[in-house]
């Protein structure tokens, strides 16, 4: 994907394309997943859908430390107007 494509401004109610992290979206990440045990997720790229606040679908590289097992996954992110960004679902690919 070219830079052009992914600084495309956002269609309400459309999904972007999936694109490599900003800083932004990595803080994001960060923000919902504070707390969250069990399954580690590490994001590899990121789809955006704007809102009444920002949907985000994060494509992740999941495991569950100590084994070496990994596996693909969907983290489905909300981040309201105003408040803390959450997790609204997880898709196991």
């Amino acid at each position: 994907m070219s830079t052009k494509e992914a600084t495309k401004p956002h269609v309400v109610g459309g999904w972007s394309a999936y694109h490599k992290l900003t800083p932004e979206d990595q803080k994001v990440f960060n923000e919902a997943m504070k707390g969250f045990v069990g399954v580690k997720y590490t994001p590899q790229s990121v789809s955006t859908q704007v809102v009444a606040g920002m949907n985000y679908r994060f494509k992740c590289i999941a495991s569950m430390p100590p084994s070496e097992v990994e596996w693909e996954a969907i983290v489905e992110i909300f981040r309201p107007l105003n408040g803390a960004p959450y997790i609204t679902g997880i898709i196991r690919l």
